[in-house]
């Protein structure tokens, strides 16, 4: 017995020693960060400021993701920011108010709702106003992030998906080596859920993306909203990412996405409010 008993001694000093060790401060955002391994981002997406209670839910989401426990490197919003009412200045102003105590910078792509129909002109200048450039490209640890209008110009008589492949084209010539992450409000997908989806884009449209994503192989991930679901696309070699919106429409619960790229891949987490 006494034996018995000596053995178990060696284990005992060891949670005897971690126990006195100092508390030592670890986040998982640290993990392989000298390496350049890999990074967090937040996706938000259509927000639809204006509807009853969505400015609440901003600010909710906004406290969660200042509470999350890795660093993230900055927040993205894919498009929907209004509900047709970005030319309301005090729904502007207290959306970005709400949106002005992110920790974290944050990148707008414009949606459906922000660009209107017949009013392209005057959105597009008060969207210029409020958020800066309708496309930007930004690069973080080494990862470049294309951020990409998906509505039509009001003086462009090209397909929404021609204008886009174009531009990815022409910023990927700029860079051949970097991985790519793309970020747009309406994926190029079919929504058969809804039995509705955009001229040009449904199922026989995706050989021209497919085209693009085969001879782009640094293209990494697509992220993108608008369909107010969870969903999973593949358009050739590229995942599509669809994130849930955070306004609460069609019985949707309010939900934001913590992402993390590392190596090449693209994993995230839902965060519901």
């Amino acid at each position: 017995m006494r034996k018995g008993r000596g053995r178990r001694w060696p284990g005992a000093w060891v949670w005897i020693v971690f126990l006195l060790l100092p508390p030592v401060a670890w986040s998982a955002a640290e993990e392989g960060r000298g390496a350049g391994a890999g990074f967090y981002f937040v996706q938000i997406t259509d927000t639809h400021w204006g509807v009853k209670g969505a400015l609440g839910l901003t600010r909710k989401a906004v406290a969660a993701i200042n509470k999350l426990p890795v660093d993230v490197e900055f927040v993205v919003h894919t498009g929907d920011i209004f509900a047709d009412t970005i030319r309301d200045e005090g729904i502007v102003r207290e959306g970005l108010l709400a949106m002005r105590s992110l920790k974290a910078p944050v990148y707008y792509v414009p949606g459906n709702h922000d660009l209107l129909e017949g009013a392209v002109e005057e959105t597009q200048r008060l969207y210029r106003k409020h958020f800066g450039a309708l496309t930007r490209r930004v690069e973080v640890h080494g990862v470049l992030c294309l951020f990409m209008n998906s509505e039509v110009a009001g003086d462009d008589e090209r397909a929404a998906g021609q204008v886009q492949r174009e531009w990815i084209a022409q910023e990927l010539r700029k860079d051949d080596r970097r991985p790519v992450l793309l970020f747009v409000h309406r994926p190029p997908v079919a929504d058969r859920l809804a039995a509705r989806t955009r001229a040009e884009w449904g199922e026989e449209f995706h050989p021209r993306w497919a085209r693009l994503f085969e001879s782009r192989p640094q293209i990494k991930a697509m992220v993108s909203g608008h369909l107010h679901r969870d969903e999973l696309h593949w358009i050739g070699p590229v995942p599509v990412y669809v994130a849930s919106s955070l306004v609460w429409f069609w019985d949707r619960q309010p939900s934001i996405r913590l992402y993390k790229y590392e190596n090449g891949r693209l994993g995230y987490w839902t965060i519901y409010l």
